[in-house]
């Protein structure tokens, strides 16, 4: 999902890497927070500045994963 889309629609898309109780907890915390439209233009104001370069990881990390 593009970050344009976040609270625009009903998708849920998954967290991967949550494996510890902690961080799954402190996710769950955003289910009760609400962007105003005006946060959402914010926040794309800000984040279409960001040219974002190559992948999450070398292609050699990345098949240890899969």
């Amino acid at each position: 999902m593009k970050y344009r889309q976040l609270g625009r629609s009903g998708l849920t898309v998954s967290a991967p890497g949550m494996d510890k109780v902690t961080y799954i907890e402190d996710n769950l915390k955003s289910i009760d927070l609400i962007l105003s439209p005006q946060d959402l233009s914010e926040m794309e104001a800000t984040l279409s500045g960001i040219h974002i370069q190559g992948g999450r990881l070398d292609d050699a990390l990345l098949s240890l994963s899969e």
